[in-house]
């Protein structure tokens, strides 16, 4: 697989206030075909300005891969489904992998 090939994929990384609203956004996107799969890390430590604070919290992450040709979308799914007014929608490049696991993320978002 060409470096262009590679450059189509990404991972696609989301923040939720809940283990249980990371399961509901990440069932919706792979059922959908937006992403070939989805990693949940039910608990992770946040810590960020908000409203002029300083704020902690616990939230769940969500590490969807999926073709950069989605990503729009994808984003735009996941904002009409989570709860915050701001989540976290940000996509890394994957700039190397297996070309029958990019394959298969090529596969089951078409």
């Amino acid at each position: 697989m060409s470096d262009e090939d590679q450059a189509a994929f990404c991972t696609v990384y989301v923040t939720a206030g809940t283990a249980s609203e990371a399961q509901h956004i990440a069932h919706v996107i792979v059922s959908e075909r937006l992403a070939a799969c989805a990693n949940i890390l039910p608990t992770i430590g946040s810590i960020y300005h908000w409203d002029g604070k300083v704020e902690a919290a616990e939230e769940s992450a969500i590490l969807f891969k999926t073709r950069r040709a989605l990503f729009d979308t994808l984003a735009d799914r996941v904002r009409a489904l989570h709860s915050y007014d701001n989540p976290c929608v940000v996509a890394w490049p994957i700039t190397a992998g297996s070309a029958e696991y990019l394959a298969w993320i090529g596969a089951e978002t078409e």
